[in-house]
C-alpha cells in the first residue's frame, strides 16, 4: 500500500510564508541597489566619455572638425562595443558633459535619476530650466515619461519662480535640493492645463467640478504630486449662512490646506473677499497644530494681471490662475508664457532700480 501523504499544517504554511516574504524583501532590496549602482556607473562613464571628446575637440582647436571626429570615433567604438556608442549616443554624451559640468553633482543626481532622465534634461538650453526639472524630478520622483510631459507642457514657464531674476531662481532651486517642495512659487502654476477633462465649449461649474473628480488622479498630477484630496463642496456655516468650498486639498510640502474655488468667467475683485472668508474659517476651525495657514487658489477662465497686482494678491495667501480646458496651439501658449516672463522680469528690474534710486535720495551727500 502507498503511504499516505502528510498534510502540511497551517502553522508551517504561515511560517513558510513569513520566510518567503522576508527573503523576497532582501532580493528586491538587492535588485534596487544593483540597479542604482549600474545606473550611476553608466552615467559617470558617459559623462567621462563626453568630457574626453569635448576637451579633445576644444584643446586642439578642432571645433571645425568636431563632427568628423565624432563620426570616426563612433565607427571605432561601434565596431568594438556595439550601437550604444553610435554618432547620436556620443553627441548626447558630449551634451551631457556640457550641460552638467560639475562631476560631484552628476555623482549625486545619478543616484536618483536614470540615464534616460539625463537624455531629456540635456535637450534644455537654459541652465535655470535644467536645474528646475532636475530638482523637481528628484523631489517628486518623476518617471522619464512624466518628466517629458512636464517639459512639453512648459511647467517651468508656468511657475511664478520663472518670472524672477535668474540669480534668484538658482538660489531657490538650490534650497529645493535639500528637501521637499516648500516654496509656493514652485507649487502653484499659471495657467493650469485641464484639456484632459474632455469638456466641450459650453459647460457649467458643476460640470467642471464633476470632470475634475472623475479625473482626480490626472488633476493631482497637474497640480503636483504633494497634493492630497480632502473634500468637495466642503460645507462651512458662518452666522447661520451656508457656504461651500468647491475643492479642498492638503499639500504635504507646504504643510497646509489649499482651498480651490472654480470660476467659469473672468476673475473679479469680489472673488478675493469670498476666498478670504474661506481661509479665515479654515484657519479658525480646521487648521491643526503644526500646520501652516491655509492657501487659496482661484481657478478662472480668464484674469487681469492688473487686477491681481492692485489687489496685492501676489503678497497674500491667495493665488489666481487661468485654466485651459481646450489648449491653444503650443506655439501660441509658448509665446504667451515667454511674454509673461519677459514682462514680469522687466517689472522686477524697474522695482530694483527704483529701490536703488530711493536709497540714493535718502543717503546724505
Amino acid at each position: 500500500m502507498a503511504k499516505a501523504k502528510k498534510k502540511t499544517t497551517p502553522v508551517k504554511i504561515k511560517k513558510t510564508d513569513m520566510l518567503f516574504s522576508e527573503i523576497k524583501s532582501h532580493i528586491e532590496q538587492a535588485r534596487k541597489q544593483v540597479a542604482v549602482a549600474v545606473n550611476q556607473s553608466l552615467s559617470q562613464l558617459y559623462w567621462n566619455i563626453g568630457g574626453l571628446i569635448h576637451h579633445h575637440i576644444l584643446e586642439g582647436n578642432r571645433a571645425a572638425y568636431g563632427k568628423e571626429i565624432i563620426a570616426t570615433l563612433s565607427q571605432q567604438l561601434t565596431t568594438e562595443y556595439g550601437q550604444g556608442y553610435n554618432y547620436s549616443a556620443l553627441t548626447r554624451m558630449m551634451n551631457f558633459y556640457q550641460s552638467f559640468p560639475d562631476k560631484k553633482i552628476v555623482a549625486t543626481v545619478s543616484q536618483q535619476l536614470s540615464w534616460s532622465h539625463f537624455i531629456e534634461l540635456v535637450t534644455l538650453e537654459e541652465e535655470a530650466q535644467r536645474m528646475f526639472y532636475t530638482q523637481m524630478a528628484i523631489a517628486e520622483r518623476w518617471s522619464v515619461r512624466l518628466l517629458r510631459e512636464r517639459i512639453d507642457s512648459m511647467l517651468f514657464e508656468r511657475t511664478a519662480l520663472s518670472k524672477k531674476p535668474e540669480k534668484l531662481i538658482k538660489q531657490e532651486l538650490k534650497k529645493l535640493s535639500y528637501g521637499a517642495v516648500t516654496n509656493p512659487e514652485l507649487v502653484f502654476r499659471d495657467p493650469y492645463l485641464l484639456d484632459f477633462l474632455g469638456l466641450k465649449e459650453t459647460y457649467s461649474e458643476k460640470d467642471l467640478e464633476d470632470a475634475i473628480l472623475a479625473q482626480l488622479q490626472q488633476f493631482i498630477i497637474e497640480l503636483g504630486s504633494d497634493f492630497a484630496f480632502l473634500a468637495r463642496q466642503k460645507r462651512i456655516i458662518i452666522d447661520g449662512t451656508d457656504y461651500k468650498i468647491d475643492l479642498l486639498f492638503y499639500h504635504r510640502g507646504l504643510k497646509c490646506m489649499v482651498a480651490i474655488d472654480l470660476k467659469l468667467g473672468k476673475f473679479r475683485a469680489a472673488d478675493k473677499g469670498q476666498m478670504e472668508l474661506y481661509l479665515r474659517w479654515l484657519e479658525k476651525h480646521e487648521q491643526r497644530e503644526g500646520e501652516n495657514a491655509p492657501i487659496g487658489l482661484i481657478l478662472c477662465s480668464d484674469k487681469s494681471d492688473e487686477h491681481v497686482e492692485l489687489l496685492l494678491l501676489k503678497e497674500d495667501r491667495i493665488k489666481v490662475a487661468k485654466y485651459y480646458t481646450q489648449l491653444p496651439s503650443m506655439k501660441i501658449l509658448k509665446d504667451r508664457l515667454h511674454q509673461a516672463i519677459l514682462i514680469a522680469r522687466q517689472k522686477e528690474e524697474i522695482k530694483k532700480q527704483k529701490k536703488v534710486s530711493d536709497a540714493e535720495i535718502l543717503t546724505p551727500s
